[in-house]
């Protein structure tokens, strides 16, 4: 009974520690050790990937072999709803722009944060599957680390949530409602390990951070021109700025 109730708050950990990604940046900003950028990108996935890490196997305080022997004891009938749901944030990410909620972000720069944020997420993520060789709870390959769906979804969710966090923390809520569920569901279907999952959240969302961290947001953009009077060794004139 202890375990069950461990489990539902680790994996509960997988929702609520990501949205209190911006309120520690904010805290942790105020201290000087804290200010920069990639303090606050890496953060909180470095908490998911290192927990994940932590818990390999039949280590740490509650281990990848406790949690599969806990799920076991529910008898869980398996569905295929964690295949489809990956994409969910994504449809949640179309459909508010097709209701006029804009992000901070426009057409041409959304899709190369996507772009970049996939590729940074997918090299990670076939790299570790192919180097680590990890089987999968249910035998099928050797291809269980870490787990590319819950990579996929804390990723799209991260995506919205950077989005419109400016209109309504509520929007990144659901995305990672969402997020959340499918990395329970790798595990209930038995396609993966507790560290499997935790590792994949934390590469998403870390690709998606870094993602943002350097993009200039070039694309798109119209330049600014100002004219504004100048004077040089005694002779006026004006000058032309123009800013990208």
């Amino acid at each position: 009974m202890k375990r069950k109730l461990l489990l539902s708050i680790i994996l509960l950990s997988l929702f609520t520690v990501t949205i209190a990604q911006d309120i520690v940046s904010v805290k942790m900003y105020k201290t000087q050790f804290y200010k920069t950028s990639l303090f606050k990108a890496t953060i909180v996935p470095a908490l998911f990937i290192g927990w994940g890490l932590s818990t390999i196997h039949e280590h740490g305080l509650y281990s990848s072999y406790d949690a599969y022997n806990d799920i076991y004891k529910l008898h869980f009938k398996g569905t295929h709803l964690d295949n489809y749901l990956q994409y969910a944030p994504y449809v949640e990410l179309i459909g508010l722009n097709l209701l006029s909620i804009r992000g901070k972000s426009d057409f041409i720069n959304m899709a190369l944060l996507i772009a970049k944020s996939e590729l940074i997420m997918n090299v990670s993520v076939f790299t570790l599957k192919h180097v680590t060789h990890e089987l999968r709870p249910d035998s099928s390959n050797t291809h269980s680390f870490p787990s590319g769906h819950s990579a996929n979804v804390f990723l799209a969710a991260s995506l919205v949530h950077q989005e419109f966090k400016h209109k309504s923390i509520w929007y990144g809520v659901g995305a990672y409602t969402i997020a959340t569920s499918v990395g329970v569901l790798r595990m209930l279907n038995n396609k993966h390990w507790e560290s499997d999952v935790f590792v994949g959240a934390g590469i998403g969302i870390l690709s998606v951070n870094l993602t943002y961290l350097t993009h200039k947001y070039r694309w798109g953009k119209k330049p600014n021109i100002v004219l504004m009077p100048s004077y040089n060794k005694g002779a006026m004139g004006l000058c032309l700025i123009k800013t990208i």
